[in-house]
């Protein structure tokens, strides 16, 4: 892999540094004509090339990628990544210090009070349905697990509210076990790159697996997410403020003027409220 560098490209000093100015092309036919960025003549080989050239940038754009989550332990970021669901990771480490505080352990949390949790979750949005998941897997854990979080997939998809998102999640960052995040970002952003077709996630998670080697599936996903939060919006793409332009069959789908789709990247601090 290459070493992270971000001396690549000069930019004015209150632009971010992974605000990349976009080479001069015109846009892609999937921005012209609406056409699916995927193709299907693309050969694998020249697919999994092209993937890997993309991800390998990523790399270099993003290299303060991480999980946003806070947490000290796999049972924090289990619980913490369920909570996340239909909110902002900037929201859930609002709660997570007073609800972990309060139950430090699956068995405090599989005790809870209900009224007094939901009372907790509720910045979180759905937070009676995030209590029911959280005293679920909390009591599962302790009936089934000894009140550890298990380190395989298998088992964790077995926990009430957990899915192979939330499972990779937890295996990648606490446990060091490989693993692709398919959260929305992610799901958006490979379908524009032209990787996969798939709207189903596993099926997605499946796909890019063949494309990204194993060992780098949690960072990549880290980045894959940071781009889509920070430059490759849902609404309006940054696509001349992009770095990986010149490989995307979507480029042109937002402002290819650097000057203006500079304007459209977000700081670190605004990028978590998508």
């Amino acid at each position: 892999m290459w070493p992270p560098t971000l001396d690549r490209v000069s930019l004015p000093a209150s632009q971010p540094a992974y605000a990349r100015p976009a080479p001069p092309r015109r846009p892609a036919p999937a921005a012209r004509t609406g056409a699916t960025p995927f193709d299907p003549a693309e050969s694998s080989l020249s697919r999994t090339r092209r993937a890997r050239r993309m991800a390998r940038e990523l790399a270099l754009i993003h290299p303060d990628a991480h999980c946003e989550l806070d947490f000290t332990n796999a049972f924090e970021l289990l619980v913490a990544t369920v909570l996340s669901a239909q909110t902002t990771d900037k929201m859930v480490n609002k709660v997570t210090p007073t609800l972990f505080a309060r139950y430090p352990d699956a068995v405090a949390l599989a005790g809870a009070e209900r009224e007094e949790l939901e009372t907790i979750l509720k910045p979180t949005g759905f937070f009676r349905a995030k209590a029911n998941s959280a005293l679920g897997l909390s009591r599962a854990l302790v009936e089934r697990f000894d009140g550890e979080v298990p380190g395989r997939m298998a088992d964790l998809v077995t926990l009430p509210g957990v899915g192979r998102k939330t499972a990779n999640v937890v295996l990648g960052n606490a446990f060091e076990v490989p693993g692709l995040t398919v959260d929305t970002h992610f799901g958006r952003l490979v379908r524009r790159f032209g990787w996969t077709a798939e709207e189903d996630p596993v099926k997605v998670e499946a796909e890019i697996a063949e494309l990204v080697p194993k060992k780098e599936w949690t960072d990549f996903s880290h980045r894959v997410i940071f781009h889509g939060r920070r430059v490759c919006h849902a609404k309006k793409a940054a696509c001349g403020a992009c770095g990986l332009a010149k490989w995307c069959p979507s480029f042109g789908i937002g402002p290819v003027d650097p000057e203006v789709a500079l304007k459209l990247v977000k700081t670190p601090a605004a990028s978590d409220t998508e």
